[in-house]
């Protein structure tokens, strides 16, 4: 389609809110972001986007992942690839269903009033209504992803590939059902998943309790617990064997305080004897580490809690209490029974449920589960064997070291919105069947009605499908053809269990082959003190405010910089203002040209009967994009994100705008229908050409914009090819040239700078050395001469007399000053610098020098003190030697 016609001049200022809107509509009309598929798989690239709650709104997590995944996805398309990147969201159960049930709340009614169908119905129905918000938010962020594929883990083909791969799974007895210990939520009343569970420091006690022996009630066991109300559940007391305090104690039995239930002393090596008093109450029904202990003794498992979180009849005298309440009452009855031995503070870190913030309790119930092992053996495999490869070896020992340990995966939930598990059980003889439709009578032939299990899926199961269900499995299709494995998944690290490894283990169980080639762990995004953003801490920033203030292509350029791995990044207004800063200087350098060929000049592109006529500069800066091209590419394909961003930050600041359109501005401006103003708009257009191709992935929106006010430009920039180091003409001796005239410049500069030389002043500069003595007719001396307005260049056998010396390599230059700067005045003014750095050296060392500061401030903040000091420091040398000269 059309692109917008647009006027090759720019507006004086850039403004994001016009561009960014206009030309992602014209994205998305074009379909450049579909995939064709009229391809083969070797010219295929895919991905499938890490698919966000439904409820969700962008965050910075969000923001980070989408961007380095829209980066790969466009330049990939400038590489000539089919790109595929699949769009969706995912169904969220327990979040959901929490979002619904509150809007429920506020009319009065719960999901109980509504029943099941009508409350799957409503939930249906908000999802249609808001479920696209997060969807709205990606296209602001820019993302280029393939709309026409778009998937939702409930949609129909989705809930097919569920049902099917649970039926083929329980027919071979991976899945099966039992009792076992789970984290529940009592107010949710379902399981929760790890990542479910939020664990927050709570300031709590430890009770001290006397255990009786029931051969010698008067003595006893003193066992510390944060959570009294649970000896209720107590089955044993544990000791360590080694532990010479208990020797002789194996086999005894204790009474139980108010049961009054017989319970043996176990030996265990597991006890810390170092922790506490050595002893530990064994509650399997309601404790992780209790409930494996209890496995290996054999132990009985006393569950005292009901779905609600109440205690039930197995807590005696004390059902129908709460947890808190019965704790208090357990307390005050040990108290004057004299069982309690002292109660001290401790804080300790509790489980809360991360969608309504109750706390967890471990609880003893009949769950559905996958036996994990024979899965995780294969996934194992596939990474030994490389074919799937982590980009970092780190995060493959981990995912290595969780599998080599995997327990079975409880994937049953107690909630009504998500996939309800298609097991079917007879109503007369209690046989089950595990079937995609409902069965309409009982396989043995009984009459009774089928019930199909009442709770759900764990929301994890239908994403480990999300690779292959989203391409149409179990149909064998044309996008399973052409895409299935993907390419890479870009994910971040704190989901390589929950996601990355059960993928793994279904991609391969289901379609015989791993599901992404490549796995890219990219960092966690925290505040500007290097702290995990959460909303306890009110330290969340929303993208899109960030987008309003700063634009999108300058959030997205701050959070590819920043991505250095590590497992946390610090997000901070500095680096998102100079991020900014950036996207305006090329904004302005792209003016400037424009300007400079505005008038009706015709730009050609540069062709090799240009080169010999090439000047030093021009052959510099297209030597230099050669060397970026390369080097940006193969970042990219190391996932090196913030050291590309930085290498092209560097180049386009530093080299193309500081440097070489300083050089070229008498050209490029200089009289309409030159030749010389011709080839240095052919040179400037071909390099801003680039500039704006290698910048493109990461800040799409301006670089677009941009694009299309070079001349010629028709297509959209994404059609464009990637380019290549031989893509430009280079000249390594004019790099050498340059880079040696770069540092004569800067080191006269500084020294005009440092002495306050007027800028507007002419100076003379003698040269003493073999490597700078310059032919008068050489390319180095006009760009000298004009870039510091340099009247002469002499020669000279030793330091003429008042003059500022300035070393470079092979020689030394010595800037005239007499008459230009008042000795007296400026020696004054060094020594108020000096006393002005050594005050501020002496309140940096000072910060450093506290231990405290040292140990709790963020490593990124100490490193910047440092970085301060070391430039402070520097500068005081450099006053001093001024000083000496000015006195000399």
């Amino acid at each position: 389609m059309e692109t917008p016609k647009t006027e090759i001049l720019l507006p004086p200022v850039y403004d994001p809110k016009a561009v960014e809107g206009r030309w992602y509509e014209v994205w998305e009309k074009s379909r450049i972001f579909t995939a064709s598929q009229d391809s083969t798989p070797e010219k295929s690239f895919s991905m499938v986007i890490p698919p966000p709650n439904v409820t969700g709104n962008l965050h910075l997590g969000h923001a980070l992942n989408n961007t380095l995944q829209d980066m790969l996805a466009r330049l990939k398309r400038m590489q000539g690839y089919n790109v595929m990147w699949l769009p969706g969201c995912d169904h969220a159960g327990i979040a959901t269903q929490n979002v619904v049930e509150r809007e429920l709340k506020k009319q009065g009614n719960s999901r109980q009033d509504l029943g099941r169908e009508a409350f799957v119905k409503r939930t249906w129905e908000w999802k249609e209504k808001y479920g696209a918000t997060i969807m709205r938010q990606l296209r602001r962020l820019g993302c280029s992803l393939d709309w026409s594929r778009e998937r939702f883990t409930m949609d129909e083909g989705l809930s097919l590939a569920v049902r099917r791969v649970f039926i083929d799974l329980y027919n071979e007895k991976l899945i099966y059902q039992d009792y076992y210990l789970i984290s529940w939520c009592p107010r949710c009343q379902t399981a929760l998943s790890d990542i479910e569970v939020e664990h927050k420091a709570v300031q709590g006690n430890f009770y001290h309790i006397r255990y009786p022996f029931v051969h010698d009630p008067a003595d006893g066991l003193e066992v510390a617990t944060t959570r009294p109300e649970t000896l209720l559940g107590d089955t044993a007391v544990a000791v360590n064997p080694e532990d010479d305090r208990y020797a002789g104690l194996e086999g005894k039995s204790l009474d139980l305080p108010l049961v009054h239930r017989r319970i043996p002393i176990i030996m265990d090596a597991a006890v810390d004897k170092d922790f506490g008093t050595g002893a530990v109450k064994i509650t399997p029904a309601h404790d992780f580490n209790d409930f494996e202990m209890g496995n290996r003794h054999r132990l009985p498992r006393v569950n005292i809690l009901n779905p609600d979180g109440t205690l039930n009849e197995n807590a005696g005298a004390y059902r129908g209490l709460t947890v808190a309440a019965a704790r208090k009452k357990i307390v005050e009855d040990l108290e004057a029974q004299g069982l309690l031995l002292k109660v001290e503070p401790h804080e300790h870190n509790v489980g809360h449920c991360s969608r309504c913030g109750t706390v967890v309790e471990p609880y003893y119930s009949r769950q559905w589960f996958v036996r994990m092992k024979p899965l995780a053996e294969q996934a194992l495999k596939a990474v030994e064997q490389g074919k799937t490869r982590f980009t970092s070896e780190s995060w493959r020992g981990e995912f290595e070291r969780w599998l080599n340990n995997i327990h079975d995966w409880c994937i049953s939930r107690q909630l009504w919105w998500g996939h309800r598990i298609p097991v079917y059980t007879c109503g007369v003889c209690q046989t089950q069947v595990a079937a995609e439709d409902a069965p309409s009578t009982c396989p043995k032939g009984h009459a009774g009605k089928m019930e199909q299990d009442p709770d759900v899926l764990d929301t994890w199961f239908s994403s480990g499908l999300w690779p292959f269900s989203t391409l149409g499995w179990p149909e064998k299709t044309r996008d399973l053809e052409l895409f299935y494995p993907t390419s890479v998944l870009v994910t971040s690290w704190d989901i390589i269990f929950f996601w990355v490894a059960r993928m793994m283990m279904m991609g391969l169980k289901f379609m015989g082959e791993v599901p992404f080639r490549e796995v890219y762990m990219y960092s966690l995004v925290a505040d500007a003190e290097g702290k995990k953003m959460s909303k306890s801490k009110g330290n969340v920033v929303d993208p899109l405010d960030l987008i309003d203030q700063y634009g999108t292509d300058a959030l997205r350029f701050t959070l590819a910089s920043i991505e250095t791995k590590q497992r946390y990044v610090a997000l901070t207004p500095q680096k998102l203002e100079s991020s900014r800063n950036f996207v305006n200087k090329l904004y302005n350098a792209s003016r400037f040209v424009l300007m400079g060929i505005a008038g009706g000049v015709e730009v050609r592109p540069l062709s090799k009967e240009d080169y010999p006529r090439l000047k030093l500069e021009d052959r510099w800066i297209l030597t230099r994009l050669s060397q970026v091209a390369g080097e940006v590419t193969q970042d990219y394909g190391k996932y090196r994100v913030a050291e590309l961003s930085q290498a092209l930050y560097r180049f386009v600041w530093n080299e193309f705008c500081d440097w070489y359109l300083e050089c070229i501005k008498p050209r490029l401006y200089a009289e309409a229908g030159s030749e010389e103003k011709k080839l240095a708009a052919r040179v400037v257009v071909t390099a801003l050409d680039g500039i704006l191709r290698l910048l493109h992935p990461e800040m799409p929106f301006v670089t677009e914009e941009l694009w299309h006010k070079l001349p010629g430009r028709v297509e959209m920039i994404m059609r464009s090819p990637w380019p290549k180091p031989g893509d430009y003409p280079t000249d390594e001796a004019a790099a050498k040239d340059f880079g040696f005239l770069q540092e004569m410049v800067t080191a006269v500069r500084s020294s005009r700078s440092e002495l306050s030389v007027p800028p507007s002043a002419m100076v003379k500069v003698s040269t003493h050395g073999d490597g700078v003595k310059f032919a008068p007719s050489s390319p180095l001396v006009h760009l000298f001469k004009t870039m510091c307005r340099v009247s002469e260049l002499l020669e000279t056998g030793k330091r003429p007399p008042k003059t500022a010396l300035a070393v470079v390599r092979g020689g030394e230059l010595f800037v005239h000053l007499e008459g230009l700067i008042d000795l007296k005045a400026e020696a004054a003014m060094q020594e108020k610098e000096r006393r002005k750095l050594e005050k501020y050296v002496q309140s940096i060392q000072g910060k450093l020098s506290n231990e405290q500061f040292v140990k709790n401030a963020p490593a990124e903040l100490v490193e910047a003190e440092k970085a301060k000091l070391q430039e402070a420091e520097d500068k005081i040398v450099r006053v001093e030697n001024n000083l000496k000269f000015l006195e000399s």
